[in-house]
This record gives structure tokens, sequence and C-alpha cells, in this order.
């Protein structure tokens, strides 16, 4: 047995990222696939896990703790459990990433 959870174009004016939780659909996975516009990006916020992401296209400043780097089309940045992070989308054409969660649930907390 599997589950599928369908793409659904978004309505105008609202957000295009697809959220994933994974508990829906009996994985132990939860994932968001974003796609932002320049200057976008998630207010810093912290997990009780590691998270992980995947630049697929575009350029995202990636702010872990009191670091930062950038990351470009290709690239897997890991982020430490319990350390609050962001990133945000620093180039001029839209930012495709997916952010890897090790949980069935999304837990973020927002600092």
């Amino acid at each position: 047995m599997f589950s599928v959870y369908r793409y659904q174009q978004p309505e105008p004016g609202t957000s295009r990222t697809v959220r994933f939780e994974g508990r829906n659909f009996g994985s132990e996975v939860s994932l968001f696939i974003v796609d932002a516009d320049p200057g976008r990006g998630p207010a810093l916020h912290v997990h009780p896990y590691a998270e992980t992401w995947v630049v697929r296209k575009g350029e995202a400043e990636f702010t872990v703790g009191n670091d930062r780097m950038r990351g470009f089309a290709g690239d897997i940045i890991v982020g430490p459990a319990n350390v609050p992070h962001r990133f945000e989308n620093v180039g001029t054409d839209r930012l495709e990433i997916v952010c890897i969660h090790p949980s069935q649930t999304f837990e973020q907390t927002f600092v």
C-alpha cells in the first residue's frame, strides 16, 4: 500500500510553498517545497531535530546560529538541531528549495 500527495495549483496571491506533513501519509519525514520570490524566506526559528535543505534553483543566504553562508542550485545544507536558523532568497529569480524535517510532524518554534 502507498500514499500519494497530489500537487494542487495554488490560488493567485497565495503561497506557492507545498507543505507535506508525513504523519498524514504514513511517513516518518515531513517537508516543505519552497518557491519563494527574491527577498523572501522564513523568520528565525528552531527545531528539536536537524533540518536538511536541498537548493533546487536560485540563491539563498542561510543563517544558522551566528554563521551565514550562501547556497546555490545543487547544494545540500544541514542545520543542527536546536540552533536558530533561517534562509532568504538573495538572488534575482525565484528560489526553489526543499526543506526536509526528519519527523512525522513539523516541530518549529519562531524566535
